[in-house]
């Protein structure tokens, strides 16, 4: 199977050169072991954790364990070995070298709550995600075109932009999603392909995170919450629809988060006790595993179904934080929505400004989509807001109001 380098190469060797332990995270299956292994492989030796066996020994005497193996190592899967973290540490503040420990992990908290408590200033914590865009289409640059609109959006010509060599049509890239292993697949073996997922995660992540007493009841739960990918979430409304407690609802949309499964946007507020307070806007993180939930069996029924705009909302919110993740400091994402029903999809917060974006499946953005824009303005008069953004499936960056622009949901810097 081909290699596709991935983008956060370059920031995971620079992390690697300058601390002892460099943690990957990410949900399962987006290629973690493949990218420790194709950068780090030569030199470095591996072993993968189960959460059955204790592999070599590892849970019972991790010291051990560490003495039989030379520096650097990758410890694949270490939620499996949380005993060996308390090892790891040891050997850090002995050694003192850096590029010692590269770890991969599938869960926040079987690793990040142990590894930020044990390991706090040893190791640098980064996450891969499932493939972007730029990644799909082999481009060789780093996506930089949202940083540019951040940094300069008065600035944007139309000349400037192109748009990727996507694999496929825009409903074949929404229905396909962007795990690694789809890519090379048939069309037809996709939708058995996140069968297996979903068994699998269930088995041994979910399982593994919490008692859930019927597991078929949290497979059910996965469809509803793909049902409700890029809608405010309402945990009392959520947890009736499936016969469960708000808290139970909210403990299981933990689980989802915390597995790399679902993310959540915070409401807009210049007050942060209603940023906390507020219903948030939640997003499956595969597009591919949103419509197999769904039971949406093709990109042509994809096409006409009633999801297919929050799909797509859902694809352009992802791709967008991915490429936000290469950023330090990293834009912060709100979503905007007041009583009178005026809403904005996305307000990104950079360096003092905000900056409005829309999200819509059309060929034709027009001034009537830049109207949450006009409402944001007017409820923040006082406020730095930059430009507004419509992300559609348009062929060209142009200008559809006198303060605001829309862009290709695929487009790229020439």
């Amino acid at each position: 199977m081909e290699y596709i380098p991935r983008l956060i190469t370059e920031k995971l060797v620079s992390l690697s050169e300058n601390f002892p332990a460099v943690v990957l995270t990410g949900a399962r299956q987006v290629g973690k072991s493949t990218l420790l292994d194709h950068v780090f492989g030569q030199k470095a030796g591996t072993v993968v954790f189960d959460p059955v066996k204790d592999v070599e020994n590892a849970r019972q005497d991790p010291d051990l364990f560490l003495d039989n193996h030379r520096l650097p190592l990758i410890l694949d899967e270490i939620q499996y070995a949380p005993e060996l973290v308390p090892a790891i540490k040891r050997r850090i503040d002995r050694l003192k070298s850096n590029g010692l420990f590269l770890i991969t992990g599938s869960q926040q908290w079987g690793v990040m709550k142990t590894i930020s408590e044990s390991l706090a200033g040893r190791a640098a914590i980064l996450e891969l995600d499932t493939f972007s865009n730029y990644e799909t289409s082999k481009k060789d640059q780093l996506p930089v075109l949202m940083r540019n609109w951040l940094e300069s959006s008065a600035g944007f010509q139309s000349n400037e932009i192109s748009r990727l060599n996507l694999n496929g049509t825009l409903f074949e890239q929404l229905w396909q999603g962007y795990m690694p292993k789809v890519q090379f697949l048939e069309k037809t073996l996709i939708p058995d392909y996140f069968e297996s997922y979903q068994r699998t995660y269930l088995e041994r992540d979910v399982r593994s995170m919490m008692n859930v007493s019927d597991i078929r009841q949290f497979a059910r739960f996965i469809g509803l919450m793909g049902a409700l990918s890029g809608q405010e979430i309402n945990y009392s409304e959520l947890g009736r629809d499936l016969g469960l407690s708000p808290h139970t609802a909210k403990k299981w949309t933990d689980v989802l988060a915390s597995s790399y499964q679902w993310m959540e946007i915070p409401p807009f507020s210049l007050n942060p006790i209603k940023r906390l307070s507020g219903k948030p806007k939640g997003y499956l993180i595969d597009t591919g595993y949103m419509c197999w939930a769904q039971s949406i069996s093709s990109p042509k029924a994809l096409a006409s179904h009633p999801l297919s705009g929050a799909v797509f909302e859902t694809a352009v919110v992802n791709e967008l934080r991915k490429q936000f993740s290469l950023m330090s400091p990293k834009p912060k994402m709100f979503h905007w929505r007041i009583y009178s029903g005026a809403e904005v999809d996305l307000i990104i917060e950079y360096n003092g400004r905000f900056f409005p974006i829309e999200i819509r499946m059309t060929t034709n953005p027009s001034r009537r989509d830049c109207s949450g824009f006009l409402a944001f303005r007017k409820h923040y008069p006082n406020l730095d807001i930059a430009s507004g953004l419509v992300i559609s499936p348009v062929d060209t960056y142009r200008k559809i109001s006198d303060l605001d622009f829309c862009m290709p949901w695929d487009a790229c810097i020439k």
